[in-house]
C-alpha cells in the first residue's frame, strides 16, 4: 500500500468517529442537549439515558393502557343529558340556561328546548346567540375517562361524571368536535386566555375522580398552570 494511501485511509477512520459524535451546542445539567440542526434530544450521560428511558416507557404503558380501553368504550354506558328533575329540561339545556348571559327563548311553551341566549365560549373567544351553534363539552372527556380509570366505575357514577356541571361548558360545535377525545398533551383550546383556567378544571376533575395522569399529560398541565397570574 502506497504512503498516499495509506495516509488517506488514516485520515479517514479519524474523521468517522468524530462526524458520527459531533453535536452543536453544548450538555445541559442532564449530561445531554438539543442538536440545533435536527431539533433532536440526545443523551451522552448515562444517568441522562436512564432518566428518559423510564420516561418513553411510562409513556409507553400508558399509551397501550389507553388504546385498550378505548376500544370497550361504548357511548351508551354513560347516560349522559338525564332529565335529573323531570322537568323536561335535560342535562344540556340545564347548562344552557345556566351559562347564558342572558334569559334564553325556548321552542315552545313547554321550555324543554333553548333555542337562544347569549354564551360566550373561552375556547374560541367568541360569543354565539344560537343554541344550534353550541356544543355542551365535556372538559374530560368521556372516552378519555373510561380509558384512565372510568371502566372500572359503576353506572351511577359514570352518569354523575357524564352530567357534572363542573365537567360540562357550552362551546361552539366546532371546537368540541375538534378537540375530541383528546388531552392538553395532544388539544388545547386556541384561546390562550383561557389555557390557565382549561387546565386547573382539567387537573380538578382527574382528582376528584381518582383518574389517571399520563406522564406527557402532566407536563402539558405543568405548562397550563404556568400561564396562571
Amino acid at each position: 500500500m502506497g504512503n498516499s494511501l495509506r495516509k488517506a485511509l488514516i485520515l479517514f477512520l479519524v474523521a468517522v468517529p468524530a462526524f458520527l459524535v459531533a453535536h452543536p451546542g453544548g450538555l445541559d445539567k442532564q449530561g445531554g442537549h438539543t442538536d440545533r440542526h435536527s431539533g433532536q434530544y440526545h443523551c451522552h450521560r448515562d444517568q441522562c439515558k436512564q432518566t428518559h428511558q423510564k420516561q418513553r416507557q411510562a409513556e409507553q404503558e400508558a399509551l397501550e393502557a389507553d388504546r385498550a380501553f378505548s376500544t370497550l368504550y361504548d357511548r351508551d354506558q354513560w347516560p349522559h343529558w338525564i332529565d335529573a328533575d323531570h322537568d323536561c329540561q335535560d342535562t344540556r339545556a340545564e347548562i344552557l340556561i345556566q351559562q347564558s348571559q342572558q334569559p334564553v327563548t325556548f321552542s315552545n311553551a313547554r321550555h324543554c328546548t333553548v333555542t337562544s341566549g347569549r354564551w360566550y365560549d373561552p375556547y374560541t373567544n367568541i360569543t354565539f346567540t344560537n343554541a344550534r351553534s353550541l356544543d355542551i363539552d365535556h372538559v374530560v372527556p368521556l372516552r378519555h375517562a373510561h380509558g384512565h380509570g372510568g371502566d372500572r366505575w359503576d353506572e351511577a357514577r359514570r352518569q354523575q361524571f357524564a352530567n357534572d356541571p363542573d365537567n360540562l361548558i357550552a362551546v361552539s360545535a366546532s371546537a368540541n368536535r375538534s378537540k375530541g377525545a383528546s388531552s392538553p398533551d395532544q388539544w388545547l383550546p386556541e384561546n390562550m386566555g383561557y389555557w390557565c383556567e382549561y387546565g386547573r378544571r382539567w387537573q380538578a376533575l382527574k382528582q376528584r375522580y381518582e383518574l389517571m395522569i399520563t406522564p406527557p399529560e402532566q407536563d402539558a398541565l405543568n405548562k397550563l398552570a404556568a400561564t396562571c397570574r
